[in-house]
């Protein structure tokens, strides 16, 4: 009987260690709905007009809808990117001066490769879409390529500074006057990653094998003791 005790201990406790994790993820995955549907009711809110620079809380103002008029400058970065059944392309982000006279950043959307060299001279808009600070770089983000004009991430306040503009990016979800070939990109909450209910099968099915094995080690030592 003794020989039982440690293998039964070590297995009963891997078993409640793999199911909190489980459970762990769960609640996790609660989490993460309730902030999604949060999200997706703040992007397809009410639009506004744009926020005041100074004092600028990304936090807070990440997602929030607004409608602004003005006209594009000629000065724009393509920050290389892609789209599924398209291929490579650009992301269009342009330095936009609104009507009463700021400067702030447009993401237009999308462009294929073969519109990279295409004119795109200033022109007149009404944008509707969402403020937002993309976090997309990290230590192995290559640094961008001023000389050609492309970026391999946005970066609002690196893009802000190279086109002199105001920390502020507008994803437009619709741009009147837009003629010029660039699909917009509206923001949704597809790209945001869910997969705590993938993690917490992986927690419940280790969870089983670990029992399993725990049952069958049992056996083993209770087949020997007779």
């Amino acid at each position: 009987m003794r020989r039982i005790v440690f293998p039964l201990i070590l297995g009963l406790g891997g078993i409640a260690i793999l199911l909190a994790l489980g459970f762990w993820q769960l609640r996790r995955m609660e989490w993460k709905e309730t902030m999604l549907a949060e999200i997706s009711a703040r992007i397809g809110g009410v639009p506004m007009a744009l926020p005041a620079a100074a004092g600028a809380d990304p936090a807070a103002l990440k997602y929030t809808p607004v409608e602004v008029d003005g006209a594009t400058t000629g000065q724009e970065i393509l920050v290389l990117t892609g789209q599924k059944g398209v291929g490579p392309g650009y992301e269009v982000i342009a330095a936009f001066e609104t009507g009463d006279g700021r400067r702030v950043l447009l993401d237009r959307g999308f462009i294929g490769e073969d519109l990279r060299r295409a004119a795109r001279p200033p022109v007149p808009l009404i944008v509707t879409g969402n403020l937002h600070w993309p976090s997309e770089t990290d230590n192995y983000t290559p640094a961008p390529d001023l000389a050609a004009g492309v970026w391999y991430a946005r970066d609002v306040a690196a893009m802000a500074a190279h086109l002199d503009t105001e920390p502020l990016l507008i994803v437009a979800a619709h741009a009147a006057g837009d003629a010029q070939g660039i699909a917009p990109v509206p923001l949704g909450i597809a790209g945001i990653p869910n997969d705590h209910l993938n993690y917490a099968i992986t927690w419940f099915s280790l969870a089983a094998v670990w029992a399993g094995m725990t049952a069958f080690l049992l056996w083993r030592i209770r087949q020997r003791e007779i």
